[in-house]
């Protein structure tokens, strides 16, 4: 599922340019994705299309009060369940792009439910850092190419990631 987000990044610049789910099925299959990891794909990024409109009609609601997640400065306690899932890493990092701005409260929350949406635990690194890159990329924002570059690329000679 991950080389499948990772190519669709690479694919198309912005996610107004991906075609439907039908026909990007399609797409996938023909260049050589397995059915089983196209369908994970869409239903991940299907689930991510969701959780970002609920998220922003509470947002339309929440500017009835001054309490927005937008502009949330609270500190958040993850559950258990996201510890074991996440890890520290993952968590250390998360807390690093809030800090330094790159994520808000909001697109933290949505990076933490879709990974808890992944089948697997632990989370590695590179696969929480390609959740954050795809949460960036769906919302249209503008590209930092460094930070990019530091989502998809290896410590080691700047080469691509393997996802394990």
């Amino acid at each position: 599922m991950f080389d499948i987000l990772v190519y669709l990044y690479e694919t198309y610049y912005r996610p107004d340019t991906c075609p439907d789910s039908i026909v990007l099925a399609k797409k996938l299959s023909a260049v050589g994705f397995d059915d089983d990891e196209i369908i994970a794909a869409l239903d991940w990024l299907r689930g991510l299309a969701d959780t970002t409109n609920h998220l922003a009609i509470a947002d339309l609601d929440a500017l009835l009060c001054p309490a927005s997640l937008l502009e949330s400065t609270g500190f958040r306690v993850y559950t258990e369940e996201e510890n074991a899932l996440l890890g520290s890493e993952a968590i250390g990092y998360l807390h690093f792009l809030q800090d330094t701005e790159m994520l808000n409260a909001q697109q933290r929350e949505i990076v933490i439910e879709r990974a808890m949406a992944v089948d697997e635990s632990p989370l590695s690194l590179a696969k929480f850092k390609v959740i954050v890159l795809m949460i960036l990329w769906s919302q249209g924002c503008e590209s930092d190419m460094l930070m990019f570059d530091e989502l998809l690329l290896s410590d080691a000679e700047n080469c691509p990631r393997l996802l394990q």
